[in-house]
């Protein structure tokens, strides 16, 4: 297991650096991620006592209760402009002619949670209705004395050093204080109210809001718009690991069934917030005077498999695995109860491809069981890859169990006997290298020493070893190439005598790796060397910024001698090797979040002056982006891609040469954000 260990560090899981867990609210709530019903991405600020009425009938009638959706929470458009002469907080009698009270005896008649909605400032988002700023416990106290459930709380007009504007995302006092307030006054009624955070992300909630709030909102609102997927779970990424019982990071309400979407689009929209353990809260119609929820999204919105993996109780999220940028395609995965995987295979793509997923690339070598859920397939004993269709804008998600660990090969599961030759095919390979440490293990010994003799698909030539006298096992280095169906036969003397040993498994580990610090890079153009604030940037210290189309920065890759030899000697001959970049990004979509942002930055990298591979990589602040030292720029992630153009051994007449590594931001200025990633270091594989 020491070789599986050490390569899972070859994987691109992309993991921030320093993962931490900040002090936790605990009121016995939310022991899974919320389930629901809010009004506000299909009627806006614009709620009825009809409208909330018949949506929470529906819940119950369509089964929707039964699968756990539970609160019904009216959003913003639902109260007084002005409060009681008493100054409380009440509701519009135009809209509600029964009252709040009633409406919340409604909702609990058909066992249902009753949610409310109010504001951190003076004013609610939209209709400027009475906010709960500087009247949290009477407002605290009017909620209970309703019956409230929960309670959604904004974060609009609530900026008292500016004047009090609608929106400001760069306040001068951080949110969080406010926030505080409603804890403690929603503590002290006695009543259990499942506290929701809405944010936006200001100021890094994952940092403080899992002190306050059982779910706090980490993005700018979700809006309808395909592209706002890929907006929001890139502003997931940092805050994966702070999910957990209790605390949930909220991407906001589904658009699943408001008609926005393709049927394959909210397929990766349900799936991605269910693996990611965002809250599920519908915001559709489901049922009202005019319309009804389609029987398409209503199937999605009641898969229970894919619900399951939302509310399992294990509780850890997915994350993003790897990104193919050029590819269109993401892998996010994580793990569930019962020893089982859900991985998500999403294709960007304007148009169908066929995806293959790499096991390898999750830290898995095979799985005796894979359900693949929106073809509905179920198959067994899967080996290295699986590989389906994936419609535009589509998700293959496929649940594993009975999984084996990478780099473990079962001869009775991988491999083909013929003679004294046994064959293991769907081999893994992460990079080009011949220094992949291989380890072959028999079902007995011998009495005296057997040469054994081992070729792989990623060489012609063959490598001899010997396997002692009493020994079981014997180990070697190998070649392979960067695919997932490489091959390779370990033979025996074709004279040995009856009985002989026979190959019962092999144990692949990972290729050597170097790292190079953003020290020994030499930058051109406008990039240049930042020094960090202690701590920060790590593992190094510093980090090149400003790399755009024409800022850069290069670095000496040695050498070629680990790659596998080419079959000729001519210097175009060239190898495919894994480059994982140590990188900071925190270029937070927030104006930008109605229009093109992404909560992304792009890098290029390329070898030798060949053709620059591009990678867009997500969002890695993982602190306050207003009042941090480092405002989130200097927090450190890792991703890899696979990077062609390094030179194969025997290219350059048998010498030994350096390759030359650039990364920059290349086309930079035909995409959305010229500027791209601040890159810490790099690691080369093999």
């Amino acid at each position: 297991m020491a070789r599986a260990a050490a390569w899972m560090l070859a994987f691109s899981l992309l993991q921030p650096l320093n993962a931490f867990i900040r002090p936790r609210l605990d009121n016995g709530l939310a022991l899974t991620p919320p389930m629901g019903w809010n009004s506000y991405n299909r009627y806006t600020c614009f709620p009825n006592e009809s409208i909330i009425q018949s949506n929470a009938k529906a819940l119950v009638d369509l089964g929707l209760a039964d699968l756990g959706y539970y609160y019904v929470t009216t959003d913003c458009g639902w109260a007084s402009k002005t409060r009681t002469t008493n100054d409380t907080i009440t509701w519009n009698p135009a809209l509600f002619p029964s009252g709040f009270p009633a409406l919340g005896d409604y909702i609990h008649s058909l066992g249902l949670g009753f949610g409310v909605y109010s504001d951190s400032g003076i004013y609610m988002c939209g209709n400027a209705e009475a906010g709960s700023l500087g009247n949290e416990v009477a407002d605290a106290d009017t909620f209970s004395a309703w019956g409230a459930d929960m309670l959604k709380y904004d974060n609009c007009y609530s900026d008292a050093d500016t004047g009090y504007p609608n929106v400001n995302y760069t306040p001068d006092k951080s949110p969080s204080s406010r926030y505080a307030d409603m804890t403690e006054a929603l503590q002290s009624t006695g009543r259990d109210m499942l506290f929701a955070i809405c944010e936006w992300g200001v100021d890094f909630p994952s940092a403080w809001a899992p002190a306050l709030g059982n779910t706090w909102r980490l993005t700018n609102d979700i809006i309808p718009e395909w592209r706002t997927i890929y907006r929001q779970v890139n502003q997931f990424v940092p805050s994966a690991s702070l999910a957990g019982v209790g605390q949930w990071p909220d991407m906001d309400l589904l658009e699943v069934g408001n008609d926005v979407f393709t049927l394959p689009e909210e397929q990766t929209h349900f799936s991605l917030w269910s693996i990611l353990k965002s809250p599920l809260i519908i915001s559709a119609a489901l049922e009202d005077s005019l319309t009804s929820i389609n029987a398409d999204s209503l199937a999605i919105l009641s898969n229970t498999r894919v619900i399951g993996y939302n509310q399992d109780s294990l509780g850890k999220p997915a994350n993003l695995t790897k990104r193919d940028t050029e590819g269109g395609i993401d892998m996010w995965s994580g793990p569930l109860s019962n020893d089982r995987t859900i991985v998500a295979l999403v294709n960007w793509n304007d148009a169908a491809i066929n995806g293959t997923l790499s096991l390898p690339d999750i830290g898995l070598q095979s799985a005796g069981v894979l359900f693949d859920v929106w073809n509905n397939i179920s198959t067994t004993n899967v080996k290295t890859s699986y590989s389906a269709t994936i419609p535009e804008h589509g998700t293959l998600l496929v649940e594993l169990g009975e999984t084996t660990p990478v780099g473990i090969y079962p001869a009775a599961m991988f491999a083909e006997v013929s003679g004294q030759g046994t064959t293991f095919s769907n081999v893994y390979g992460l990079t080009a290298s011949t220094q992949y440490p291989l380890t072959i293990n028999f079902d007995s010994s011998s009495s005296s020493s057997i040469l054994v003799t081992v070729t792989t698909s990623g060489s012609s030539n063959s490598a001899n070893t010997s396997l002692s006298a009493g020994a079981q096992s014997v180990s070697l280095l190998v070649t392979l190439n960067p695919v997932f169906d490489n091959t390779i036969t370990v033979k025996l003397p074709s004279e040995l005598s009856s009985p002989s040993p026979s190959v019962s498994s092999l144990l692949l580990g990972s290729p050597p790796s170097t790292f190079y610090p953003a020290t020994a890079f030499t930058t051109a153009g406008g990039a240049s060397l930042y020094t960090c604030h202690s701590d920060l940037c790590e593992p190094v210290g510093s980090k090149i910024t400003y790399l755009s189309p024409n800022g850069s920065a290069q670095v000496a890759v040695s050498s070629n001698a680990s790659s596998p030899t080419s079959s000729s000697n001519s210097t175009t001959s060239m190898v495919s090797k894994w480059v994982e970049l140590t990188y900071c990004n925190n270029d937070v979509a927030f104006d930008t979040s109605w229009t093109n942002g992404r909560n992304a930055r792009n890098v290029t990298i390329s070898v030798n002056d060949g053709l620059p591979v591009r990678l867009e990589v997500p969002l890695a602040g993982r602190s306050s982006e207003l009042f941090s030292p480092g405002k989130g720029w200097e927090d450190s992630a890792t991703l890899g891609v696979l990077v062609p153009g390094f030179r194969a051994a025997g290219a350059s007449d048998g010498e030994v040469a350096d390759d030359v590594l650039t990364v920059s931001n290349a086309g930079g200025n035909a995409g959305v954000q010229p500027l791209g990633a601040d890159i810490v270091g790099v690691r080369v594989w093999g």
